[in-house]
């Protein structure tokens, strides 16, 4: 394994942090984060930003927001026939 670079980390550092590389690149990845503290800073800032996202995506929208979308989506259905 040999140090792929800052460039190569980050452009690929998304398919890195959801398991999609292929074993060889994903090592290449691991180690960079491991002797670049601005890549690591960022893949953890790219963790902790997708923690807090699906965080928000799990609560649930309020009754009356709810009830507004709906009505919108009906009435936007019923011009669009």
């Amino acid at each position: 394994m040999t140090d792929c670079g800052c460039e190569k980390a980050k452009a690929e550092l998304e398919e890195y942090l959801r398991n999609e590389l292929c074993t060889e690149d994903a090592a290449d990845i691991r180690e960079h984060l491991e002797h670049c503290d601005g890549c690591s800073n960022e893949a953890h800032l790219n963790v902790v930003l997708t923690e807090v996202v699906q965080r928000a995506c799990k609560e649930t929208a309020p009754e009356t927001l709810r009830a507004e979308v709906l009505v919108r989506i009906r009435s936007f259905q019923a011009t669009a026939h």
